[in-house]
């Protein structure tokens, strides 16, 4: 069945607007009801065929404005902060992570890039649930943040220069991001130097009274900017949207009024439309047959292991179990990110549509099941200590 052009935009705008607070009353993430939303609407049930080619145009953007705000959510000057030996810890972490990812892969007849997609991590799970149970200045809770960050930052690198590699091997077209982090470096020289000289002017585009929204003006040229970079030199438009969002980050310390104002535009309408354009495009007969369900609960549990083993390294820092377990259950959580690996997978030849149907069916399932496993599992943590420091009794009235 087609619906029209005008028809179709009113639907998925609507459903835009609504899901957040459905979400909120069922307690679960936005993005699981966008993605079912376009199951219900897509060839899995209804099999709706929305006209125009407005949909794909702005499943895009949003795509492009997700991994902008991706970039965005990097502290850099928190990782710069850190020592030698936790940086160097945090490295050996993902080493581990990747190592078990690509065993893994190999046990399951599969090639490198299913290790990159197992590595993903979601920073956008791990950021609201470090927040929820009070640990987000914690020590423990920043080294989850940087483990977070590097997983999502090392693991679109390395997606990017497999992507080149299969494609034109060991040749001088490798060097192709090059260009892109030139231009990088550059700006970011030029912008840190106007930040320092001009302080003034850069807290203008980041407040709350800038009528003319000069700040998000200049955050869209840059990410329209890194994207048009990533298609001159045949990159992935992710890498370039993934780092434009790194540059503002690195560039505004103080960045929360600008975030909030990006994230307004994208988590408020653009980046919905992309999760229900995976959710038109997600095939549930894929994933019903006894073959493919056992190969999704094979691919949650391998998913698991390789975030939950390398965790145990905790325990040399002489923190209890439970909350070394809860660590690797929440880096375990897997959305946006993996989402994007599958699609760009499929794109590729790397994966079939139904393996991509499967590593969404396991972002939907982490992203339920693991945020409220790590909450119940630093419940076993914060008990004890509740124990050993009891709150005053209040005074005597007498």
């Amino acid at each position: 069945m087609e619906i029209n052009q005008a028809w179709s935009l009113l639907l998925v705008t609507v459903a835009a607007a609504l899901l957040p607070g459905i979400s909120r009353w069922l307690r679960l993430p936005a993005i699981v009801l966008e993605i079912l939303f376009g199951v219900l609407l897509g060839k899995s049930l209804l099999n709706l065929q929305l006209g125009g080619e407005w949909l794909s145009f702005l499943a895009q953007l949003g795509f492009l404005v997700l991994m902008f705000l991706a970039g965005m959510e990097i502290d850099f000057h928190m990782l710069r902060r850190q020592s030698k030996g936790e940086l160097g810890f945090q490295f050996l972490l993902f080493g581990c992570t990747v190592s078990l990812a690509c065993l893994a892969s190999f046990v399951m007849g599969q090639g490198v890039y299913l290790a990159l997609v197992l590595s993903t991590t979601s920073l956008g799970l791990v950021v609201p649930s470090l927040k929820e149970t009070g640990m987000v200045k914690t020590p423990m809770g920043q080294s989850i943040l940087i483990a977070a960050t590097l997983a999502d930052f090392l693991t679109l690198l390395g997606i990017t220069f497999y992507l080149l590699y299969h494609e034109y091997g060991m040749s001088w077209r490798f060097l192709g991001p090059l260009p892109l982090f030139v231009g990088f470096g550059f700006l970011l020289k030029i912008g840190r130097l106007w930040a320092w000289w001009h302080p003034d002017k850069a807290a203008r585009l980041l407040s709350q009274q800038d009528s003319l929204e000069i700040g998000v003006r200049l955050s869209l040229a840059l990410l329209f900017l890194f994207v048009a970079l990533s298609e001159m030199v045949h990159l992935e438009p992710v890498l370039g949207a993934f780092m434009g969002g790194a540059l503002l980050s690195v560039v505004f310390k103080e960045k929360g009024n600008l975030e909030v104002k990006l994230s307004s535009i994208g988590y408020g309408f653009l980046i919905p439309i992309f999760f229900i354009d995976v959710g038109m495009n997600f095939d549930l007969t894929n994933v019903l047959s006894p073959n493919q369900i056992a190969f999704t609960l094979q691919l949650l549990g391998f998913a698991l292991l390789v975030k939950i083993l390398p965790s145990l390294l905790f325990l040399w820092k002489r923190e209890p179990l439970p909350q070394v377990l809860g660590t690797g259950v929440l880096l375990s959580a897997r959305l946006s990110l993996i989402v994007v690996a599958a699609t760009i997978g499929m794109e590729a030849g790397f994966i079939t549509e139904a393996f991509k149907d499967a590593i969404i069916l396991l972002a939907v399932l982490t992203c339920l099941l693991c945020p409220s496993a790590f909450k119940g599992m630093q419940r076993f943590v914060d008990a004890p200590a509740e124990k050993a420091n009891p709150p005053p009794l209040p005074p005597d009235p007498l």
